[in-house]
């Protein structure tokens, strides 16, 4: 446990803040009045924030706040109409920024791009054009699988701009992964590249799309963005590239004025049983929330150079553009990876591009720290004034790693918890309130943010389940299609309450902190990843019956996949099908899930609902007490994971990457997911919330 702060904000610092202007604004002084204040009165915060953030409404709204369906389903800023592309367009074209640079880009090769406010909204206007010839509508819907590019925020913008909907794929998706998510959401386009590199190395993106439109029967136009220039399969009266499509269109494109609650986007976040959930975020939340979190957490504004490192598949992709163009800032966007080609490219980045904030997870700066400090000093880091993070919770040793030797122990690191259902944070740090390495400072304004014991009543001190007693702008507006499991994933447990699945614990001074996932859903270098989603691609190979898939402390990543399989009647384990299926899941999941292990087992255990008991499976692999059993319907499961997981059978063929640290180990006093000595050391050791 850590009582030290290690960071506290200067006069001049809490001066020039947003947050401070903000609170002068609304008539309050401290930030726990405005927290207070904001759960309280959302009428009278939301409409401050409005004004202080300059949204524009092309029909203003009539209320803040409709909860007559109760607070699951709220509808904020009834009567008004807005456009997301407008807000974050036109609206600064009109403020006098159409020259000013809006996006900047490097490629993995070293190429570099800038368009201004006035040359994006002029392409943007192209596309939505295009789109439209091509039959597009509001409220249909548009895949995109690109990588990090200008392109990628003209496709999102574009598709809004004319009421449509967006499903962005995470650029290292395999097909099985790409095809799940356009079959869902019923796409009619789909908006692709001819490949882009990584590393060096040509992806062969178009290939992916390919295979995945094979089971996409409402697919039927895919727009291709000539990023290489390399010679790819086509399917003629279908494809067509993207600069042929835009070449006559207008550069005018009047924005469709649309709902607050409509939605712009569907992104996709998986969760422990079935299919991935289609998250639907709205025009007027996802804006305003984006934009209030990265406008008072990370204190971006107009003078400011935006980064993290991300992909339009996590939602920390549109939350760049959305920030950085909503607030009149300059985003940039890299398509490589920070250690390619040398150690030094995310500081060179930075350096080169006069980054003023810049986010990255705890994983990026652990795959870094073996490099050592020097590549950091080799460059000019004065240009930072913030370090953003999120993704995953960190561990001491990188912490502070990134705050002395990129912060130069000056500058804050602005933690940040929350995601995708969310439309940003739940918890954060804000440049005006001291930080303890590890810890959010609090619930973000307007988060009515809590931490329940098992019986549902707010506890302090110990470890409990991370809930929200009142709605926010930016909530999900349920799952597409789906509302029943929209409710029962997170309603369902306590009347009116939102468990959001993360373990958190409050210090005696208020610090918060999340110390893992309190369901069974894995997180892979900070991507939520389902694990029926990987069960479903093991059992889909013709020598596996079963499979269950579990997430284990991982130094770099966070946690890494292990899959337990039970092989059908006459087939035999071996180090070639072991392979053979971690090779599977890479190729349909995409590399970054290739599995940590892949163990065979006789048996898994179940529910007497035939439900696999992850839970059991993964305490039983890491030498933990399985808990309770009383609903396991084969208690012989148990002895045949314990054996699946013993050195023994490990050495026989155990899928292991190389380079793995042998130092983890478990804290085994919580409940839930494991907490990781050495790792996690930084956090409040207390213990699980019981009655």
């Amino acid at each position: 446990m850590s009582d030290e702060v290690i960071w506290r904000p200067t006069p001049e610092v809490i001066e020039r803040a947003r947050i401070t202007r903000l609170m002068r604004s609304l008539g309050v002084t401290t930030l726990a009045e405005l927290q207070r204040r904001s759960i309280d009165d959302p009428e009278w915060y939301w409409n401050g924030v409005v004004k202080d953030l300059g949204l524009r409404w092309l029909t203003p709204y009539t209320g803040v706040l409709d909860d007559a369906r109760g607070p699951a389903w709220p509808r904020w800023f009834p009567g008004g109409r807005l456009n997301f592309s407008d807000n974050c367009l036109d609206r600064n074209v009109d403020a006098g920024r159409g020259r000013k640079a809006a996006i900047v880009w490097e490629g993995d090769d070293g190429q570099t791009r800038t368009l201004t406010y006035a040359e994006l909204a002029r392409e943007v206007n192209r596309l939505a054009n295009a789109l439209r010839t091509l039959g597009i509508a509001e409220g249909d819907r548009v895949g995109i699988f690109l990588p990090m590019s200008p392109e990628a925020a003209i496709a999102t913008l574009a598709v809004v701009r004319i009421g449509a909907i967006y499903t962005p794929c995470f650029s290292g998706f395999g097909a099985q992964a790409v095809a799940s998510r356009l079959q869902d959401c019923e796409a009619k386009l789909l908006i692709t590249a001819d490949g882009f590199q990584r590393r060096g190395q040509i992806v062969r993106v178009k290939e992916t799309a390919d295979e995945a439109l094979t089971q996409c029967p409402t697919v039927q136009h895919v727009l291709v963005y000539r990023r290489l220039g390399r010679e790819i399969p086509w399917t003629s009266g279908r494809d067509r590239w993207w600069h042929d499509a835009v070449a006559e269109q207008s550069d005018r494109c009047a924005p469709v004025a649309v709902e607050s609650d409509h939605p712009c986007l569907i992104i996709y976040t998986s969760g422990t049983t079935g299919r991935p959930k289609g998250t639907v975020l709205t025009h007027g939340g996802f804006l305003l929330k984006c934009a209030h979190d990265f406008a008072y957490c990370h204190d971006v504004g107009d003078d400011d150079r935006l980064f993290w490192l991300t992909d339009l598949g996590w939602l920390m992709g549109p939350m760049l553009f959305t920030a950085a163009l909503a607030l009149g800032a300059t985003a940039v966007v890299f398509e490589g990876v920070p250690d390619y080609p040398k150690p030094d490219r995310l500081w060179a980045l930075a350096e080169r591009h006069t980054i003023s904030v810049m986010g990255m997870s705890p994983t990026a700066v652990r795959s870094l720290m073996p490099h050592g400090p020097e590549h950091v000093h080799a460059h000019d880091l004065s240009s930072l004034r913030i370090l953003g993070s999120t993704g995953e919770p960190w561990n001491p040793e990188p912490y502070r790693w990134l705050f002395e030797n990129a912060g130069k122990a000056r500058i804050p690191i602005t933690n940040y918890t929350g995601g995708t259902e969310i439309s940003g944070g739940i918890l954060g740090c804000f440049p005006i309130a001291p930080i303890k390495p590890c810890a959010f400072a609090g619930p973000i304004p307007g988060m009515a943010a809590d931490v329940f014991d098992e019986d549902g009543r707010p506890v302090r001190g110990a470890v409990g389940e991370l809930v929200l007693t009142k709605p926010w702008p930016g909530m999900t507006a349920g799952f597409w299609r789906d509302p029943a499991r929209y409710e029962e994933t997170y309603w369902s447990r306590w009347k009116d309450v939102w468990v959001h699945g993360d373990w958190a614990t409050i210090d005696a001074d208020g610090f918060w902190y999340i110390q893992g996932r309190s369901d069974d859903t894995l997180k892979i270098a900070g991507k939520r990843l389902g694990p029926a989603e990987v069960e479903s691609v093991l059992v889909g190979h013709p020598a596996v019956a079963e499979a269950g898939v579990i997430g284990v402390p991982h130094e770099v990543k966070g946690e890494a996949i292990v899959c337990f399989v039970v092989l059908r009647p006459g087939q035999t384990p071996s180090e070639a099908l072991r392979k053979e299926l971690a090779e599977r899941v890479a190729n349909q999941m995409g590399k970054a899930l290739k599995p940590e292990k892949v163990l065979f087992t006789r048996d898994l255990p179940k529910t007497r609902s035939a439900k696999i008991m992850r839970r059991v499976i993964r305490a039983t692999h890491l030498g933990r007490e399985p808990g309770d059993l009383s609903s396991l319907e084969n208690p012989a499961s148990v002895t045949a994971v314990t054996e699946a997981s013993s050195p023994q059978a490990v050495s026989r063929g155990a899928t292991a990457m190389p380079g793995r640290s042998e130092r983890w180990r478990v804290w085994g006093a919580l409940s839930g997911p494991p907490i990781l000595t050495t790792a996690w050391s930084c956090l409040p050791r207390g213990p699980p919330a019981t009655s």
